[in-house]
């Protein structure tokens, strides 16, 4: 690897536990704490807000590496531009609730912002075919990148579980891209989000010290997402290997987000039925459920996501075996069942 990189990605991660730190303390002084309620996973009055050292320092980190030249202009102003929209909204919300409207405006223009620089959704190859989506795939995009964003803000529910989850996907990525095409920017820019994750992971690992709050959860699913469209426009299996890697989140969500649907119940109302969820309660424990999923990224996603890498051709069928058990299982811990009244 590049020292440059090295560094960065050192000094990043530095950096974001030393702000963390200073956002813990200012969140005390000035009142910004999670205070539990019925909906809560969990007991204790806890500062929220900290996502914004991910934010800070990997905004930071990434321009630096543009003027380095590490990282292409239009990748910098797709992440940079959306990203701060989105942790601005995300932090507004933190402090006082914003309607669902005005959320999802900022959430589309933000979209809309990452595909125009991007070009649009890049082709994606299925077998032995190249297949281009051409305008539909900004509708595609937009959908999947306000989906992604959505989905990890959702997910943030009990501690150290969404901050693990982008540090696997991020690393996951980048070391997977040096096994097929690399895309030189998005693995530096993969390398040091990962990094200014990480900084933050050791504050919210549980029992966490500071939540990560709106702020943070909406910027980490909006950066993965749009790191995975870019690289896509160099690799046409890309888009595929990310989805696998984010395979233990994509599913929880997506089929929470189903069976919720189908029994009429509002999807922006609050609720705790997502699998981690009923597994922590039936658990008792954030801990045991940050660790399964590292486990199970580790020992299965991981060894999808790269035979999917070494055989291109057979990518979205090995997407399809990667989230089949996934789906058998957040279906078992219940995801998106009905939830007791009492």
């Amino acid at each position: 690897m590049d020292p440059q990189l090295l560094w960065a990605g050192g000094l990043s991660l530095l950096a974001s536990a030393v702000m963390t730190g200073f956002v813990r303390k200012f969140a005390l002084s000035h009142g910004v704490i999670d205070v539990p309620n019925e909906r809560s996973s969990h007991h204790a009055p806890t500062p929220r807000g900290g996502g914004i050292s991910i934010v800070a320092t990997f905004t930071v980190a990434l321009a630096v590496l543009t003027r380095l030249g590490l990282v292409r202009l239009d990748l910098f102003a797709a992440v940079g531009g959306g990203g701060l929209a989105v942790a601005i909204v995300g932090f507004i919300d933190d402090r006082r609730t914003l309607s669902v409207r005005v959320r999802l405006a900022v959430h589309l223009a933000a979209a809309v912002w990452a595909l125009v620089w991007l070009g649009g959704l890049p082709p994606l190859l299925i077998g032995d075919r190249l297949i281009a989506s051409g305008a539909f795939g900004y509708v595609l995009g937009i959908l999947g990148i306000v989906w992604v964003l959505n989905l990890f803000n959702f997910m943030d529910g009990i501690d150290g579980l969404a901050a693990c989850e982008a540090i696997f996907i991020a690393w996951g990525a980048a070391a997977l891209s040096f096994t097929a095409a690399p895309v030189l920017g998005v693995c530096a820019a993969a390398w040091v989000f990962g990094a200014a994750c990480c900084g933050f992971a050791g504050w919210n690992w549980p029992p966490a010290r500071i939540f990560m709050g709106d702020v943070g959860s909406g910027y980490l699913g909006y950066v993965l997402a749009v790191l995975a469209l870019a690289a896509g426009r160099e690799n046409p299996v890309a888009i595929p290997v990310w989805l696998i890697l984010g395979g233990v989140f994509l599913v929880d969500a997506t089929a929470t987000l189903i069976r919720r649907l189908a029994r009429g119940e509002r999807i922006q109302a609050a609720h705790r039925s997502h699998a981690y969820q009923w597994l922590a309660r039936r658990w008792n424990s954030h801990r045991r459920i940050t660790l399964a999923v590292v486990f199970v990224n580790l020992l299965w996603v991981f060894p999808c996501a790269w035979f999917a890498t070494l055989h291109p051709h057979s990518a979205v069928g090995a997407l399809c075996v990667a989230l089949a058990p996934l789906a058998v299982v957040a279906f078992a811990a219940g995801a998106g069942r009905a939830e007791d009244p009492a």
